[in-house]
């Protein structure tokens, strides 16, 4: 197995002692994939940088022309003479601009449907980007041409009102915000060239104030007025649906080979186990099959205000000594030494009620500032047992060991990152601690159970927002009812899902990737063709990508040039 021997090779610049005592095979060929990985990353990164408009026309032209010549080059290579290492990039990297590509599409079709509600869009992009390419501006013409544009905006809001209204609540917030990108973009324009040519501000800067007035006007009635958002609302959830095509595209780019509805198939089996789970803990502790009133006990039992910090460093000095004192992976010093702590503020809290970790664990527990019903939320949400459950997700052995090897191992594989690998990873800790008997008492278990539904919970509620079956607040209804969130976390958790900073899979990633995991480490450890801390430092040292890549290193599974993902992972849905 190829991948047992480049995964040895590296042990003893961790930690020598882990090392097998057989020597590791050496690897006879240097890669060749990675320097083209890297030289593509940086490569699409500049272009992205030069064209930043959301809204450009030829800034998309230009990013499909460079996809396109990638998958062409890709073309040239010799596959069959590739190592399975660089199978293994070749094929990512084929995934990755083939997905670009499909995301590309997916732009175009929103960007018709902002500028059916902004027609004025490209013809001020017209103006803006000759400029961006460095080409002389006649300041006159520019002036003009703004001045022309100021009634183009003027006559959208008056004649596309009915429109506006009867556009779906998330196109007409969507359109708000480019409508801003526009605004600031012509803000940028304008100001790198105002004072420094006396001529282009004679003309041009009244003008363009003026259309950046009526740009910024445009926008908040769209979201004011249109979509009834109140000036610095930033509680409501809107979100935005990508339906079920695109979700498939996202699923495919992903190697994930499950439609949206076998996801729910599986979400709702894993909820069923942790459902009997919960009634099991419920009865340990005394309380029946009411395991409401068993998780409504653990959330009375948190620290005082000021004591969480200590707290979540206990948690997880014990975490880091249990996976050592296991033998399931190697924690190298520095990672244990490095990782630091800050509290999260009341702002961040209203997108994110818990944790959020890496080399810096940020965690939410009430400030003084907060109402009084948000502090006892915030304790209940932050008990001792729900902590215990997830300080090792964020720090170790999950996401700040990921980050501290990620960062040292294969970094060339960043451009691949997959929500799979990065939640999936912190989450089968959670599955494996379980089994492997890290829960000491009923109330750990539901403080564990808790976490796990809630991971569930995420694939339902995410899937069926994105497929236009919920709406946020059944997604928070959901969560009060069959996780026993409180309503104010519930909320911000779903904030957070539909803000726009998470993509429409990332949720889902956490347990399906974690199901993923389980499966291959079902294949490769508990079948004995590798130990558990050489299973877990290889998938360290190999990088961040899709898990079936990961298979497909650990277990060498054969890869073709046009490799489409395949591998039904989950037992009962094969």
């Amino acid at each position: 197995m190829l991948l047992r021997s480049i995964a040895l090779a590296f042990l003893p610049l961790v930690a020598p002692a882990a090392a097998c005592a057989s020597a590791p095979a050496q690897v006879s060929a240097v890669a060749q994939m990675p320097a083209r990985v890297i030289r593509y990353e940086e490569d699409r990164d500049a272009l992205r940088r030069y064209w930043r408009i959301s809204l450009s026309e030829l800034g998309s032209a230009r990013m499909r022309a460079f996809f396109e010549s990638e998958l062409a080059s890709l073309d040239g290579v010799e596959f069959d003479t590739l190592s399975q290492e660089d199978r293994v990039d070749y094929v990512l990297l084929r995934t990755e601009v083939e997905n670009e590509l499909a995301l590309l599409e997916q732009r175009a079709a929103r960007r018709a449907q902002t500028v059916a509600l902004a027609p004025y869009g490209p013809r001020l992009l017209a103006v803006l980007e000759p400029g961006q390419r460095l080409e002389a501006v006649q300041a006159e013409k520019v002036a003009s041409e703004f001045d022309a544009l100021l009634a183009e905006v003027g006559k959208a809001k008056s004649e596309l009102a009915d429109s506006a209204r009867a556009e779906k609540r998330s196109v007409v917030v969507r359109a708000s915000r480019d409508i801003e990108g526009l605004r600031d973009a012509l803000a940028e324009w304008v100001g790198e060239r105002d004072g420094y040519d006396p001529l282009f501000g004679w003309w041009v800067k009244k003008p363009a104030d003026k259309l950046r007035e009526a740009l910024d006007a445009h926008a908040r009635w769209l979201r004011n007025d249109i979509a009834g958002l109140a000036e610095g609302d930033n509680e409501t959830i809107v979100g935005d649906p990508i339906g079920r095509d695109a979700l498939l595209a996202e699923l495919r780019g992903a190697m994930i080979p499950y439609t949206p509805e076998e996801l729910l198939q599986i979400a709702d089996r894993e909820l069923a186990w942790c459902e009997v789970e919960l009634a099991k803990a419920a009865r340990d502790m005394g309380l029946g099959d009411d395991w409401r009133a068993a998780l409504e006990r653990v959330k009375q039992d948190h620290v005082a205000p000021g004591e969480q910090p200590a707290l979540i460093r206990e948690l997880a000095e014990e975490a880091t000594r249990w996976v050592e004192e296991q033998g399931l992976v190697t924690v190298p010093p520095l990672a244990k030494e490095t990782w630091r702590m800050e509290m999260m503020t009341p702002e961040r809290q209203l997108v994110n009620p818990f944790f959020t970790g890496g080399e810096v664990i940020s965690v939410s527990f009430p400030t003084d500032g907060m109402d009084h019903g948000d502090k006892a939320m915030s304790l209940r949400g932050n008990n001792r047992h729900f902590s215990r459950a997830v300080v090792h997700h964020e720090l170790i052995p999950g996401h700040h060991l990921q980050q501290f090897m990620t960062s040292r191992y294969a970094t060339h594989r960043a451009v691949f990152a997959s929500p799979f690998w990065t939640e999936g990873w912190a989450l089968w800790w959670e599955l494996l601690m379980w089994e492997r008997g890290f829960q000491q008492s009923p109330e750990n278990r539901m403080g564990m159970l808790f976490w796990r539904t809630h991971r569930c919970a995420r694939i339902r509620f995410s899937l069926s927002f994105h497929l236009g079956l919920w709406t946020p607040e059944q997604c928070i209804d959901f969560l009060v009812e069959r996780v026993g969130h409180e309503r104010e976390n519930a909320a911000g958790e779903v904030r957070r899902s539909f803000n726009g900073s998470y993509g429409p899979l990332y949720q889902i990633a956490y347990m399906v990737g974690a199901l993923q995991l389980r499966e291959l480490h079902r294949e490769l450890v508990v079948s004995g063709e590798l130990g558990a801390r050489e299973f877990h430092d290889a998938i360290l040292q190999g990088g961040n990508m899709p898990i079936e890549m990961v298979r497909a290193r650990l277990a060498d599974t054969p890869l073709e040039r046009d490799f489409r993902t395949r591998w039904r992972f989950y037992e009962s849905l094969r």
